[in-house]
């Protein structure tokens, strides 16, 4: 919301010294945060002229020039016994004898434009004529400012011009204006009347403020246009309109040009003159904050109904968009059948007031905000009406700056105020409540048993402040210390004795609120599922990647360029109502889908070699689809029946970790060659992240989108030591029951298909792997135990095994650990080896097995237990012994 200073100063004290910094500064000690300053980038000589003479001649452009001088005062220059200057001008609407505004050389306009004498035409020009536009004033730039039709209206103004006067001042340029940031609680800020008010409530002198609203109004009476209320379905039982003013002004000349003060003024707020029946709406709202709307009289068929939009109906706005309407929306109605407008937000198109307009309906209304705001939202239409509605307007002044408007329309416009008077009033009193004047003290600056009051939080103080505010304040008899408030129609907010606390404690000044830094409590420290996320994040940053961060936001198309078949539970996707971008509406079932881009990122800036990894969130559907919540009320709290029904209703959301890379895992050097990424990297790291969480994962080939069917791996946690059984059938990503073998799958890894790689626009070879968090947690062991170290030295035993070619090397070192008792420390798989030696389909596997017990193993012991191993690998997987 802008600010001019000079508008400022006619509501409220403003020294005329007082610079737009100082202003700024007073409006921010009672909370109001300054956006901006603008103005004051203009730099005299700017002056009153007087054309003396002037010669118009077309050149060979086929443009004509004039050719005049001008009589500027003390600035011009002496030719024989006058003083003036001559000016090269392209306008041509003026004549000898009128005054203009001249920008003499030296002078700075707007945008760093510096003015100097220069020849044009082939004459000299000292300085330029100018017109509005090129002083920041407006956008006209048809001709130049004729300063007797500029300041018509205004002849006080007029009296005091002269050749060679200062035109800064008269003009208000060089002026200040300050913009303020309005947040949603206080939307009487949205006025040149709200800012001006809180400016008198900071300097201490709130009976100053000169209330624009204070005007005599006629009394509603039966020969108004006739209005109707009408709202069946009430939001949380607020009705969409319960105050509805109308009043017409007759004979109006909408064409007559809006008075230059005010052009001036909506300029400096950011607003563009449109025409006269517009600019008094727009002017009376900047300055009062009660929206106003005027309707071409002659296209209605004579009353008006507000009522809630129909099944089915359209609204083709003033921006010339077809709106189809909801129910909820509240609609402006001719007779209650032709549509108007959406009630608050915008205005339709088919009885807007046009150039041929000679009656006008001037409406204004006090309309739900709650109703507002969700029509705003629902079409994406957000009106400087909308703005003001959904905030909260002062429903005591419809009626009076309706009176204003009908005031200025027949002094700019020449109507006739029609004697009708409509004021539809449904509004419900606001009741009054008891407030505790001790608590000002006690929240803000709290003072120990038997001290007094700080100063300006005393009882006396407190209801002192809030009489500023607009508050009536009643003492209750026999109850000291409470007083009955009733707070001002502009504050909707104000609803108990804490938000009167902290007006109090705001109108003070935060700066007296003591700073008391809170003692930390004890912690408890992190919870499981923080300690696992951290130690994720941890393992994987140690292993050379990079975390990065993506939106979670997806096109539907992302799923057919992963590569998931048409029945894939992860194409079942949240889309959102409201989109960032409707080419990404859909909530991401998989942290890979996100993650793929910032690679493809990194690789096309440069970055060949690249490792990313991303914690983050997936939403993921369940079998019964997207469930709808209830949406309670704000005036209480949900009882638990229905936070249950919503809670119900979200979606699964568990944390999902996914990593990727590309390039060489080793470079090149004089060591020798690099080596590309391969599927072992990232199945690799996978199990690294077990080993760091005391999760013993296990990768078993598979075959899932978006890996390559040959170097997939899924990767599995052995039930016992699952502790969450509702993780149970939700990772796998084929949509299976997520467990295989006596194992829970929490995720895929492996080197991503050619044709994903190729659809994303990645390099090929490409790996890429993708757990479920929220299954690490539930596998998550104790904390590892201290155990004694070993003084024994350890046995080792070496076995090659030959197995079919389709036996996964997990199997069988599964069978061997099983077979090999406790005292097996580890097994190594050392060497793979597939030839004619073994023959077709068949590959042979050597590990080497590490024993050790409490004391020196024998030779014959260490040959039982790897026979015992032996023998159950052959068993499990049909292995042979080789060399037996």
């Amino acid at each position: 919301m802008h600010a001019p200073l000079s508008w400022l100063r006619e509501l409220a004290p403003v020294p005329e010294h007082a610079t737009g910094a100082e202003v700024a500064g007073d409006l921010v000690r009672v909370g109001l945060e300054e956006e901006g300053l603008s103005g004051g980038d203009i730099a005299g000589p700017i002056v009153v002229g007087r054309v003396v003479d002037l010669d118009r001649q077309v050149q060979k452009n086929g443009k004509t020039i004039t050719f005049c001088h001008v009589d500027v005062g003390a600035h011009g220059q002496r030719v024989t016994d006058r003083i003036w200057q001559e000016i090269v001008c392209g306008a041509d609407n003026f004549t000898a004898g009128d005054l203009v505004v001249v920008v003499l050389p030296g002078a700075m306009l707007p945008g760093g434009h510096e003015i100097t004498a220069r020849k044009t035409y082939g004459r000299m020009s000292h300085g330029m004529i100018c017109s509005e536009r090129e002083l920041g004033l407006g956008e006209d730039h048809s001709g130049i400012i004729v300063l007797t039709e500029y300041f018509a209206g205004q002849p006080e103004v007029l009296a005091g011009l002269t050749p060679g006067q200062d035109a800064m001042a008269p003009l208000g340029l060089g002026e200040q204006v300050i913009e303020v940031n309005v947040t949603p609680d206080r939307g009487y800020c949205f006025s040149l009347r709200g800012i001006a008010r809180e400016y008198a409530l900071s300097v201490g002198r709130p009976a100053q403020f000169a209330d624009p609203v204070e005007v005599a109004v006629p009394a509603p009476n039966d020969t108004g246009y006739r209005v109707g209320l009408e709202d069946g379905a009430p939001i949380r039982g607020h009705v969409g309109c319960d105050r509805y003013v109308a009043r017409i002004v007759r004979q109006v000349d909408v064409n007559a040009p809006s008075p230059p003060w005010m052009s001036r003024r909506l300029t400096q707020m950011g607003m563009r003159p449109i025409s006269l029946a517009v600019d008094v709406t727009n002017y009376l709202m900047l300055l009062t904050g009660q929206p106003l709307h005027a309707f071409d009289l002659d296209t209605l068929s004579g009353s008006i109904v507000v009522r809630r939009a129909r099944a089915g109906e359209v609204l083709t706005t003033l921006d010339d968009v077809a709106r189809p309407l909801d129910p909820e929306d509240l609609m402006i109605t001719d007779g209650g059948s032709q549509l108007l407008a959406i009630a608050g937000v915008m205005g339709g198109a088919t009885s807007e007031v046009s150039p041929q307009t000679r009656n006008v309906l001037i409406e204004a209304a006090h309309f739900d905000p709650t109703t507002v705001a969700r029509s705003s939202r629902r079409h994406r239409l957000s009106s400087e009406a909308s703005k003001r509605f959904e905030r909260g307007v002062d429903p005591d002044i419809a009626d009076r700056v309706a009176e204003l408007a009908v005031r200025m329309l027949v002094e700019y416009g020449g109507g006739a105020a029609d004697p009708g008077v409509t004021d539809a009033d449904l509004r419900v009193p606001r009741e009054p409540f008891r407030f505790r004047t001790g608590l000002a003290w006690s929240l803000v600056q709290p003072a120990g048993p038997g001290e007094s009051p700080p100063e300006g939080l005393g009882h006396r103080a407190v209801l002192s402040c809030l009489q500023d505010l607009g508050c009536a304040v009643r003492d209750v008899p026999g109850e000291p210390g409470v007083v009955e408030v009733a707070t001002p129609p502009w504050r909707p907010d104000l609803a108990n004795g804490p938000d009167l606390v902290e007006e109090v404690a705001r109108v003070r000044g935060y700066e007296h609120i003591p700073s008391v830094l809170p003692t930390a409590p004890g912690g408890r420290g992190l919870t499981e599922r923080q300690r696992v996320t951290r130690l994720i994040a941890t393992t994987l940053a140690q292993q050379g990647l990079v975390e990065v961060l993506s939106y979670p936001f997806v096109g539907p198309e992302r799923h057919d360029a992963l590569g998931y078949p048409g029945e894939d539970p992860r194409r079942a996707a949240v889309r959102l109502a409201n989109p960032l971008s409707d080419e990404a509406p859909l909530l991401r079932t998989s942290v890979l889908a996100t993650l793929l881009d910032t690679l493809r990122l990194n690789h096309n800036r440069g970055a060949r070699d690249a490792a990313l990894y991303e914690i983050g969130l997936v939403t993921l559907l369940g079998p019964d689809g997207l469930r709808v919540a209830p949406v309670p009320g704000i005036e209480v709290r949900p009882d638990e029946e229905v936070l249950g029904r919503i809670r119900a209703a979200v979606p699964d959301q568990p944390r999902h970790v996914a990593f990727a890379a590309s390039g060489d895992a080793q470079p090149a050097g004089p060591w020798g060659p690099g080596r590309a990424v391969r599927s072992e990297d990232v199945i690799g790291l996978a199990l690294r992240l077990g080993q760091a969480l005391r999760v013993p994962l296990r990768a078993v080939a598979d075959q899932v989108a978006p890996y390559h069917p040959g170097r997939c791996a899924r990767l599995e946690v052995a039930f016992p030591t699952v502790t969450g059984p509702e993780i149970l059938g939700r990772h796998d990503g084929a949509g299976g029951d997520g467990s295989a073998g006596g194992a829970v799958t929490v995720g895929y890894a492996g080197q991503l298909h050619p044709k994903v790689a190729a659809a994303l626009d990645l390099p090929s070879g490409t790996c890429a792997g993708e757990l479920d968090v929220e299954a690490l947690v539930a596998a998550f062991g104790s904390p590892v135990q201290a155990r004694p170290v070993s003084t024994f030295p350890v046995a080792l035993s070496d076995v090659a095994l030959l197995v079919p070619e389709s036996v996964p090397a997990q199997r069988v070192r599964d069978a061997l650990v099983e077979g090999a008792g406790p005292l097996l420390e580890a097994v190594t798989l050392f060497d793979v080896y597939r030839g004619e030696q073994v023959g077709p389909g068949k590959k042979s596997l050597a590990y080497r097995l590490a024993l050790r017990g409490d004391r020196t193993l024998t030779t014959e012991e260490v040959s039982a237990f790897r026979d015992a191993a032996i023998a159950v690998a052959a068993d499990a997987t049909g292995a042979l012994q080789r060399g037996v």
